[in-house]
């Protein structure tokens, strides 16, 4: 009679001798995790999360099967059920999440594609010297390089005053305000398109880039050819380098997308997009939110500001503020 709690004493013994190693390890990682989060256990322990997880769901179906000592299995019912919250509870509330993509995911993901925003910068650049050189050249290829909401009555032909006149809100708010509404909708699309195209191996994303840059350097062209050229840059900075700057990063994800598709490393070409595509959308959700910053200084600061060295001020410092932010090194805080 006493020979059957003793096998059952002994094949328990031997049971929690075989897993126990993986039930503690799985134990102190929960311990970490409820402490302060998931994110405070690295990359190889958030893989070994949901292994354990299963070897403890396996450990208590055989205890309960084996009818092993009401102990273990309470314990491992209480294991489980803790990691079952870690892995699959309410995610981190929506406030910890929006601070998060602001101190570390979008500048991260901005940061991990300095070398496609680079190419980006450039094709931009180009595009402008482009745009103003062929329409100084033929005043007639400003029609094919800009959209006619662009021109608004900016066009070749124009005379100093009427260029002039259309820098400055006075009697004219509802026309910069229709233009300003323009602009965002016609970047906006610039951005998503570069982003959403570069799957095509990034050749739509540069088409994109270059003929936003055309246009814009066709617009120059017009204002310099009346020596308005300085005030045109200052009208333009305010919320110009806020606005740029959106499209070439948004260009740039594009081009990483492309690059990572056409040249996949020993990924498969779909899993290689995907991944890149995983940075891409963070960066566009970031773009978005700088075009509206852009809108809301093309539609109220510019209007609002009427001097030329004023609006330049803002716009170099918008300009200096994206910089900082997105480049500025950050400590291992804002890592997680």
């Amino acid at each position: 009679m006493s020979a059957r709690p003793a096998s059952a004493a002994a094949a328990g013994s031997r049971f929690r001798a075989a897993h126990e190693a993986d039930w503690a390890r799985l134990d102190a990682l929960l311990a970490r995790a409820e402490r302060h989060s998931v994110r405070a256990l690295d990359d190889d322990e958030l893989l070994a999360l949901p292994l354990l997880y299963r070897v403890a769901l396996s450990s208590l179906a055989a205890a309960r099967a084996t009818s092993l000592d009401r102990a273990l299995i309470g314990y491992l019912e209480q294991l489980c059920t803790r990691a079952y919250f870690q892995l699959y509870g309410p995610a981190e509330p929506a406030l910890a999440q929006l601070l998060r993509f602001f101190r570390h995911d979008w500048p991260a993901a901005v940061r991990a594609q300095w070398r496609e925003t680079l190419a980006a910068l450039a094709l931009t650049v180009a595009g402008i010297l482009a745009g103003y050189l062929l329409v100084r050249g033929e005043a007639s290829w400003f029609y094919g390089l800009v959209p006619d909401g662009m021109a608004g009555g900016r066009e070749p032909g124009a005379s100093a005053a009427t260029l002039r006149a259309t820098l400055h809100p006075k009697g004219a708010r509802d026309m910069l305000a229709v233009f300003a509404a323009f602009l965002f909708t016609h970047n906006a699309q610039i951005a998503i398109f570069s982003f959403a195209l570069g799957i095509a191996f990034g050749v739509p994303t540069a088409l994109l880039i270059a003929y936003n840059g055309l246009s814009l350097g066709a617009m120059i062209a017009v204002f310099a050819g009346r020596d308005v050229g300085v005030e045109f840059a200052q009208w333009l900075a305010i919320h110009g380098t806020t606005e740029l700057f959106a499209v070439v990063l948004a260009g740039a994800a594009g081009f990483r997308i492309g690059a990572a598709f056409a040249f996949p490393g020993r990924q498969e070409r779909a899993d290689a997009a995907l991944d890149a595509g995983r940075g891409g959308a963070v960066v566009v959700m970031g773009t978005v939110i700088m075009l509206a910053a852009a809108g809301l200084l093309e539609g109220i600061g510019r209007q609002t500001v009427d001097g030329g060295l004023a609006r330049a001020a803002i716009g170099a410092v918008m300009l200096v503020a994206w910089l900082a932010y997105f480049y500025l090194p950050r400590g291992r805080d804002g890592a997680r």
